[in-house]
């Protein structure tokens, strides 16, 4: 056990990250499932990443605002033609989601080929660097989430699809630059399927499976010297199926 790696400073900021977007994909989560469209965090991250790769190859810093601009719109551009697609081919949407994530992932794998530091930077993208993450990048995605929940929590109920898309795409850019794409589609499922038939209290269970999980993963991964990001992975994983368990027997209240 490596006891010096619990290190508040870098413990706390990455946890506070985590809850962060834990706040917005439990509630974005369970209207994917609603939908039916299980694989579209994991097309619309996989864009927003293309866009991140892009911007990198022109020299720009992370966490710059040509960076962000170019993630969004990116992102913005994916979620509008999918808008299209569910309105006008419904039945092969599945289809057209997972084929936009493979061209997404082939065209990052072909644009970091030519990179030197490309592995390292697909690695980033694909399990995130939580435990680097610093409060100069928190502030900004705090100040965009509580305007995306405010919004969200304020149309929900009325939302079209089109409202949906565009937070969605927003919410996804942000949280792959935080935590990464795996990070992201296990925070928006993973919880969203542990509460699935739960009619009360359902966001406050998705919330302390997400709260536990990235806690219980951080403090692992720094216990055992692994990576944070596949390690919060696994424990979202177990704490969502062990409150779906109690949920599904009785066991506690819902």
């Amino acid at each position: 056990m490596n006891w010096a790696g619990l290190d508040a400073s870098i413990i706390v900021p990455a946890l506070v990250a985590g809850l962060l977007v834990t706040s917005t994909h439990v509630p974005l989560g369970q209207q994917v499932l609603k939908r039916g469209i299980i694989f579209l965090d994991l097309a619309v991250a996989q864009i927003a990443g293309l866009g991140i790769i892009v911007a990198y190859s022109f020299g720009w810093q992370a966490g710059g605002w040509q960076v962000q601009l170019i993630a969004m719109g990116t992102a913005l551009l994916g979620v509008l033609f999918l808008y299209y697609a569910e309105k006008h081919w419904p039945d092969i949407l599945e289809a057209i989601i997972g084929s936009l994530f493979v061209l997404a992932s082939s065209g990052s794998i072909l644009l970091l080929a030519v990179n030197p530091h490309g592995g390292e930077q697909l690695k980033e993208l694909l399990v995130g660097q939580i435990l680097w993450v610093g409060y100069n990048q928190i502030i900004p995605v705090l100040i965009l989430y509580v305007i995306i929940l405010a919004l969200w929590f304020r149309i929900s109920s009325q939302a079209s699809s089109l409202h949906f898309y565009i937070l969605f795409a927003l919410t996804i850019t942000a949280s792959v630059q935080l935590v990464g794409i795996y990070l992201v589609f296990a925070t928006l499922i993973l919880p969203a399927l542990a509460i699935r038939n739960v009619k009360k209290y359902a966001l406050g269970y998705g919330y302390l499976i997400g709260g536990l999980g990235y806690l219980l993963g951080l403090v692992l991964a720094a216990l055992l010297d692994m990576p944070a990001g596949a390690m919060i992975v696994y424990t979202l994983a177990i704490i969502a199926m062990l409150v779906g368990r109690l949920l599904r027997k009785g066991l506690i209240a819902h």
